[in-house]
């Protein structure tokens, strides 16, 4: 006869002694449990014990959290939270170095539990953590689990960063900006420097009086990894909190630059820095870890971010400095000085600026400044003319020249297809959105030139004035055009171009006639046939292929997906995972130290849930930790990727999926255990496709052709490679 359902059966561990087999009563009170457990092995002051999940995570058992212990769980009798806090908070002012270093130790390991963390800071024990890095006294070994233990206990958000004293900031950066220092003292150090600058306005100026990027920029030639990335994260949060306005560092950290200009923008193009991550992070022979990813495309969003202000700026008409630089465009293309006052009549003039103008193909003829008004893009497009005019000069002159001496309707407008183009590059690199906090997509060829934005401009247009002519386009295909571009430059993006010569190489091989067979292709591929005979049988087999679907959801939430802890503080490698069990009745999850390399099983992971249990799935920004969430998590991708499990009355499992497909695939999956109706955009995808394959293939058996139950058998590898194709 199985347990009530407020009893669970577990297992209770204490040192020395044979492990207890008891029925635990969740009514009662947890004191009145740990007191019957302390009778059992005659021992007294049961209110200085508590229990604890017998794991690698060792944490206490409250009565918050009571409910998390399930049948066959192992717990064990230990000190309770405030008796070991007491007992470490005296030992790690041991005088014994010895002694001190295993205190040191145990309260590393034991902050990451929050009972216990509060228990401690309530001891004042950040104070005493801050006293002894400040004091100087202690290195190695000994240094490094302070900092660990104070960076764990500063995770769960319980004291405010802004409490902290100069000189414990002005420790810490020296940590830093030592040449020769502990790997993990450094690590620890650029962590806990991170965390001030994103959680604290005050602490970023504080801060950034003792970093500068001069100092840091040694750590990133060395070959460790985990140094680099959290190296790159400090960088990162800087530049995330410089003042908004100017986005700007302070003075001494363009002095160590020996650079007399102030703006952020100047300061990361600074050829050392930029060249310094292309070599020694990018083109290093360590692969790129995902963490080292994530810091990079954030890096490069920030950078591009730079240009949200000119591209959000209207040209002003009326102001001359500006109009100057429609001047310098039209100097530089025809080969003309801006005639004085008195050189011929006013009305001659004009009329050569109109013709000019006409043939750079500016939309308003005879006031091109108009053209620059609308935002976006803004004075940022006519940055990127006047960038492409100067540093090659050649191309633009040859486009200008080209175009103006054909018939009207098929010439290429410059000025217009530059500003649309503009715009389209800001759309594809989301220019002015935050970075995602899940989104790794960084792409290395943007780290090869200190003004990558505009060399890629410049190929851009380039690529647009030959997909023009390969078009045979007149002006009413001008949308059209700008279509295949973004298609061309999507497709070459996508293969990760590691230079902005494989780009312009990649996109050589994308020419418009490539595109037409790719996209022929993909129509020949996802064809759907319309007739009425066609339609009724697609509709008969719909539900036997949505039941295919639904067994594939649930077999992979079966094999399970390790999702990442994401702190409200700062990124964190830390993981969990869940998956569904093979009678799909109860989820499986629990904690990881690392992230695995396959599946887990079942037995290793420690809580449940029962299927029966779960009252509903939440997305977006309904979700609990989602509302919970600062402002650089609540950007598009993030709420894209969160979904709850409700369960019991007002408690959840909250997720976010690695990726749109795995958010796809769970959301659809427990839609599918809850006997609701699969919606997610991959369903559909793949029913089209699904559908169509067996469409064609009752077709092809329509036709009498044999298909074969297997695969043919892979061909032999040849033995003699001396041969050649005769291509004739």
């Amino acid at each position: 006869m199985p347990p009530p359902a407020d009893t669970v059966k577990v297992a209770i561990e204490w040192p020395g002694a044979f492990p207890k087999l008891m029925e635990i009563d969740q009514k009662k009170p947890l004191s009145a449990i740990i007191k019957e457990v302390c009778e059992g092995w005659s021992l007294g002051n049961h209110e200085t014990f508590a229990l604890q999940i017998a794991d690698a995570t060792n944490f206490y058992i409250t009565e918050k959290n009571r409910n998390d212990i399930k049948n066959g769980s192992i717990l064990r009798l230990t000190t309770s939270p405030y008796q070991t806090a007491l007992q470490l908070h005296e030992r790690i002012q041991s005088s014994s170095m010895d002694a001190k270093l295993e205190a040191l130790k145990d309260l590393a390991n034991a902050s990451r539990d929050i009972t216990f963390a509060q228990e401690f800071i309530n001891l004042d024990g950040i104070s005493l953590l801050t006293q002894m890095v400040e004091s100087g006294t202690d290195f190695g070994d000994l240094l490094s689990f302070t900092l660990t233990a104070f960076v764990e206990l500063m995770d769960h958000g319980i004291v405010s960063w802004d409490t902290f004293s100069v000189a414990f900031i002005k420790k810490i950066a020296s940590y830093v900006n030592k040449t020769a220092m502990d790997t993990a003292v450094l690590q620890r150090s650029l962590a806990i420097l991170e965390s001030m600058v994103l959680n604290s306005q005050d602490l970023y100026h504080k801060v950034a009086q003792e970093i500068t990027i001069g100092q840091l920029i040694p750590h990133l030639q060395g070959t460790d990894q985990d140094i680099q990335t959290y190296t790159i994260a400090v960088i990162n949060a800087l530049f995330l909190k410089a003042p908004e306005e100017k986005r700007q560092f302070d003075e001494n950290i363009v002095d160590i630059l020996n650079c007399p200009l102030t703006e952020m923008a100047h300061i990361l193009a600074q050829k050392q820095l930029r060249s310094i991550i292309l070599t020694n992070v990018i083109r290093s022979p360590t692969p790129i870890n995902d963490e080292m990813a994530h810091q990079l495309y954030v890096l490069q969003v920030l950078n591009f971010n730079l240009l949200e202000d000119r591209m959000m700026t209207k040209m002003d008409p009326q102001d001359q400095a500006q109009r100057d630089i429609i001047f310098e465009l039209r100097r530089i293309a025809f080969d003309v000085e801006c005639e004085p006052n008195n050189g011929g009549s006013i009305e001659k003039r004009k009329s050569m600026y109109t013709r000019d103008y006409k043939k750079l193909g500016f939309i308003n003829h005879v006031n091109p400044a108009v053209d620059f008004t609308q935002i976006p893009p803004g004075m940022l497009a006519l940055d990127n003319m006047l960038y492409f005019a100067k540093h090659h000069q050649d191309a633009y002159i040859r486009i200008v020249l080209e175009n103006s001496s054909r018939e009207d309707k098929h010439e290429c407008p410059f000025g217009r297809s530059s500003i649309e183009l503009t715009k389209m590059l800001c759309e594809i690199l989301k220019v002015g959105e935050l970075p995602s906090e899940n989104c790794h997509d960084f792409h290395p060829m943007f780290f090869t030139h200190d003004r990558s934005f505009e060399e890629f401009f410049c190929i851009c247009i380039q690529l647009l004035n030959k997909t023009w002519k390969e078009m045979r386009a007149t002006s009413e295909d001008f949308n059209k055009v700008m279509q295949v571009v973004r298609e061309q430059i999507m497709r070459a993006l996508s293969l990760k171009p590691n230079s902005l010569d494989q780009f312009k190489s990649r996109l050589q091989n994308l020419s418009y006639t490539e595109i037409l067979k790719i996209r022929q292709s993909e129509r020949m591929n996802q064809e759907d046939f319309q007739s009425r005979p066609i339609l009724e049988l697609r509709e008969k087999i719909q539900p036997e292929i949505m039941e295919l679907i639904k067994q594939q959801r649930l077999n992979r939430l079966c094999e399970g997906t390790c999702f990442r802890k994401i702190s409200s503080r700062r990124r964190q490698d830390k993981f969990w995972y869940c998956r569904l069990s093979p009678n799909h009745k109860v989820l499986h999850y629990g904690d990881l130290e690392e992230s695995p390399q396959g599946e887990v099983p079942h037995d290793s992971l420690q809580d449940k849930l029962p299927v029966a249990d779960i009252k509903a799935v939440i997305t977006g920004k309904d979700c609990p930790h989602m509302k919970e969430k600062g402002a650089l998590k609540q950007n598009k991708e993030v709420l894209e990727l969160a979904f709850s499990v409700l369960y019991e009355s007002d408690e959840y499992l909250n997720f976010i999926a690695p990726d749109k497909h795995e958010y796809c695939v769970w959301t659809d999956g427990l839609n599918a255990l809850l006997g609701k109706e699969m919606t997610s955009d991959y369903t559909k995808t793949d029913m089209d496709t699904l559908l169509s394959m067996e469409m064609k293939l009752r077709l092809l058996d329509l036709e009498n052709i044999q298909i074969p139950e297997a695969p043919p058998p892979i061909p032999k590898e040849p033995s003699n490679y001396d041969f050649v194709y005769d291509c004739n």
